[in-house]
């Protein structure tokens, strides 16, 4: 039988200060080694050489299956015992406690880093740069971005903009990038671009006034009206966006960096030697591409449109609206009537294109001549009479009688009545026919002294 000597054995103040020593150094919150000492299906047993081993899962290893019993690595000590009296350990803590210990001690805000875009998150996306940093939707790109999946699993050069050592936030942007290398390369094109040049671009954005042309790298302005020297009401008719191009420069302001583009001035212009092509007095055909209340617009070739007035479409009918006469589409003959070449307008005439009326009438019905026809209208001061084709004329009513004061033409006339009158003047410039009644027989007063002698 053997003997214990109780007087060699350590007291309970030794034990436990043996015990505070072997768990002094472990600190919560900290990075520790440890060891693989079991390898299982769902995870490994780590000896971080205290009392118990700790289990991490398999998920949290980056390559589970090159993990084996022997490996040397370390963990993150969350807690030192759990529910179970083992230390709570991670491996995937640790490797991002360590990259954001390597991130803070080799960049700075304002510094590059590449990453790759892993998730969609409310408001932009998440970028693993080392650690997951935010990458807000405003920050994207330079312009609207439409389908934020495009940029899934996509490995990008970042600036970051901001660094929340605190919260472990980093905040980072590819916008800003863009916009400086677009700056570059806006610079670069300044230098060497000049009034007249014809360079290709790309249609980047439409609007209503007109196309956002990119010049690799720089936005030119291609306006509604130096698009095509015929008319067109909305620049999709021409462009649509991602079309190629080649457009020339027109003006360039290097202060703002702005560069003004034309598309039409490729082509000669239309309006040089106009007058040459089209002699006052020649008759064309067109085709009606607009109409608006005071007239339409014929075009006459690809970009030389002329305008009729409604006064010029007809010789006795008064018209208040182009509607009235014409349609969109509308093949037409005109008369040019007039040229301005500075200001880019051609007169039309409609009413041209046929004999003037009130011509033929002067040439049918002289001065002298007897006509017939119906009353039209009355007014307070004569009656109108057709003669032909719509046109009227007018019998005053001091020519209604030798010897009545006529107040009012209905005291000798009707609406609908058939009348024989004189014609007294035909005026073909101003339209203007005056008849008489009372011409159609001598005036009495020439005999009145036969009739009435003195005495």
């Amino acid at each position: 039988m053997e003997f214990i000597n109780i007087d060699n054995m350590p007291s309970m103040e030794e034990l436990f200060g043996a015990e505070e020593t072997s768990t002094r150094n472990y600190q919560e919150g900290k990075l520790i080694k440890g060891v693989v000492v079991d390898k299982r299906d769902n995870g490994a047993l780590i000896d971080i050489n205290y009392k118990a081993e700790g289990f991490v899962p398999s998920d949290e290893f980056k390559n589970w299956d090159a993990v084996k019993v022997g490996d040397e690595l370390e963990v993150y000590l969350e807690a030192l015992e759990d529910e179970n009296s083992m230390p709570e350990i991670s491996v995937a803590r640790a490797e991002l406690e360590k990259a954001w210990s390597n991130l803070l001690d080799n960049t700075n805000e304002g510094d590059l880093i590449k990453g790759l875009v892993k998730y969609r998150v409310k408001g932009g996306l998440i970028v693993d740069v080392g650690v997951e940093a935010f990458l807000p939707g405003s920050h994207i790109d330079i312009g609207p971005v439409r389908n934020l999946d495009d940029f899934l699993n996509q490995e990008y050069e970042f600036k970051i903009l901001k660094i929340n050592q605190d919260k472990n936030n980093i905040i980072i942007s590819r916008r800003e990038l863009l916009e400086e290398a677009r700056e570059e390369q806006k610079d670069a094109l300044l230098k060497v671009i000049k009034i007249g040049d014809v360079l290709p671009g790309k249609v980047k954005n439409i609007t209503d006034f007109g196309a956002f042309i990119d010049l690799n790298g720089m936005d030119g302005l291609l306006h509604i009206t130096d698009m095509s020297w015929g008319r067109i009401a909305h620049p999709s008719e021409m462009l649509a966006i991602g079309d190629t191009t080649e457009v020339m420069i027109l003006d360039i302001d290097e202060e703002k960096k702005r560069v003004s583009l034309g598309l039409k001035q490729k082509s000669n212009d239309p309006w040089k030697d106009i007058a040459g092509r089209y002699p006052l007095g020649k008759k064309i055909a067109g085709k009606v591409v607009n109409i608006m209340p005071y007239g339409a617009f014929i075009e006459l070739e690809d970009g030389i449109e002329g305008l009729i007035h409604v006064s010029e479409m007809s010789w006795t009918k008064r018209i208040t609206r182009a509607s009235d006469v014409l349609m969109i589409g509308e093949e037409v003959e005109a008369i040019i009537l007039d040229i301005q070449e500075d200001t880019r307008k051609i007169s039309l005439g409609l009413r041209q294109t046929q004999d003037n009326p009130w011509e033929v009438i002067a040439r049918d019905y002289p001065i002298g001549s007897i006509v017939k026809g119906k009353v039209r209208n009355l007014t307070t001061y004569g009656a109108f009479v057709e003669i032909k084709d719509d046109i009227d004329g007018m019998i005053h009513i001091s020519d209604m009688s030798w010897t009545k004061k006529v107040n009012n033409p209905a005291e000798v006339l009707k609406k609908g009545d058939e009348v024989e009158a004189k014609v007294l003047d035909i005026d073909p410039n101003e339209q203007r026919i005056s008849l008489g009644i009372k011409q159609l027989s001598s005036d009495p007063w020439d005999d009145i002294e036969s009739v009435f002698q003195i005495n």
